[in-house]
């Protein structure tokens, strides 16, 4: 008992470190580009690191965001762990990446890495949240809405299929509606940018 409990901590802990790798901030070092907390909506994430260095530099950060939410997820189901200490892990992965010890709490919104450990989780549910979102992007072609929908249906998806999961689920939804905070008061007055929508000023 006492092992598998610390098993289970371990790789919550080591979860955590790995998501507070950030992938946007070293791949802006690697390529010689601006701190992203700096430069544009100062967001640690892919769409700020492209109008930062471009899609290149974006698709590096996004594979980085999201790999580091699935490989501390499978790692601990390769070592038995299951229910709901899995989806410890999957929300300590997330945690990191959205407050990351390694640099100055400082993380982005989560998307990349909430899809990461979410396919990880239980692939099915990373399947239908990756539909809503494409849904959402086509009819109303706002990436910040797709994603807080995709996400605000983890949750409810997840009580009818897979209810060990629920509340780290809701957790982690809830977590990114709330970093998503500056993008809702956009949709709202209408200022949100489209996708495919060349940015007039910063956000």
């Amino acid at each position: 008992m006492t092992t598998n409990l610390l098993l289970n901590l371990a790789f919550v802990l080591l979860a955590y470190l790995a998501g507070s790798v950030s992938a946007a901030i070293i791949t802006c070092r690697l390529l010689g580009l601006p701190d992203p907390r700096s430069q544009g909506s100062k967001n640690p994430g892919a769409t700020n690191v492209m109008r930062i260095g471009g899609k290149k530099a974006a698709l590096i950060t996004l594979a980085g965001d999201s790999i580091k939410g699935v490989i501390p997820v499978l790692l601990a189901q390769a070592f038995g762990v299951d229910g709901l200490w899995l989806a410890a892990v999957a929300l300590a992965a997330f945690l990191g990446h959205l407050f990351p010890i390694f640099f100055g709490f400082e993380g982005g919104k989560g998307v990349a890495t909430g899809f990461g450990v979410i396919f990880a989780l239980e692939w099915r549910l990373g399947l239908c949240l990756g539909a809503v979102w494409l849904i959402m992007a086509v009819l109303f072609r706002y990436s910040s809405l797709a994603a807080l929908t995709a996400f605000a249906a983890a949750p409810v998806i997840a009580w009818f299929y897979w209810p060990a999961y629920t509340l780290p689920l809701a957790i982690l939804s809830a977590l990114l509606i709330w970093r998503h905070q500056e993008n809702i008061r956009k949709l709202i007055s209408g200022q949100e940018s489209k996708i495919g929508q060349k940015k007039v000023a910063q956000s």
